[in-house]
């Protein structure tokens, strides 16, 4: 099982994430992951850095590590606007872009409605999912998809992705797993003994990769993952 991280990108600076990915691959950690939200959860008063221009960020303060989305929206800029972002993430970073996507929730919602964007009902966005996993397999670019539903889940699968779990039970994680490539992201315990029990237990469901959401230290990780007997390494 590989592991990821999720960068601070709630954040008026991008010098905090920018930081980050480098200890991270100092570290061996696998990946780095930016989210694309207009402002964390529900509180409008903090920032978001933006997520394509932080991402080339990323890939040009790196060398080896993998960065990623977690998860690219449709439905907040047009189609052709996602795909060629993400395919030129893809020629910045030297082939390391793991191109997640999403269809987007409520707060993904919320946060169009803010803005004055237009949002898509489910069909759309799911042709629009499906559209561009078409072009990013087209460019041989690892695609993940966001699951939120079996529609979307079928749309991924038909493709080919990978299907990404945000903080699923370990039984949704291993059912996932055995119809195809399943990757878990989520918090973890902010203990080492404790996170490496759960890395233990997602490995053993089945996860590709683990991400973990929001680690206070990198430390942290790499104490857990040496508890657990997990060898971090990008093959």
């Amino acid at each position: 099982m590989k592991i990821g991280i999720t960068l601070p990108s709630f954040a008026h600076s991008a010098a905090p994430v920018l930081a980050r990915a480098r200890e991270a691959e100092e570290a061996g950690i696998d990946g780095v992951f930016a989210f694309d939200h207009l402002w964390p959860g529900d509180d409008r008063s903090r920032p978001a850095l933006s997520l394509y221009p932080t991402l080339g960020a990323v890939a040009a303060a790196t060398t080896t590590i993998r960065v990623g989305s977690l998860v690219a929206r449709l439905g907040l800029v047009p189609d052709e606007v996602v795909l060629e972002s993400l395919l030129t993430l893809s020629e910045l970073s030297g082939g390391r872009l793991v191109a997640a996507l999403g269809v987007g929730d409520a707060k993904s919602r919320s946060e169009n409605r803010a803005y004055g964007i237009a949002w898509p009902p489910p069909e759309a966005r799911r042709s629009s999912l499906a559209r561009i996993l078409g072009g990013l397999a087209g460019a041989g670019i690892e695609a993940w998809v966001g699951a939120t539903g079996a529609a979307t889940l079928a749309v991924a699968r038909d493709a080919g992705a990978t299907v990404n779990l945000w903080e699923a039970d370990l039984g949704r994680l291993r059912s996932e797993a055995g119809r195809g490539p399943t990757t878990w992201a989520g918090p973890l315990p902010r203990e080492p003994g404790a996170a490496a029990d759960r890395l233990s237990e997602l490995s053993s469901a089945g996860a590709s990769w683990a991400i973990w959401g929001w680690p206070s230290s990198i430390d942290l990780v790499t104490a857990a993952l040496a508890r657990a007997g997990i060898q971090a390494g990008r093959t």
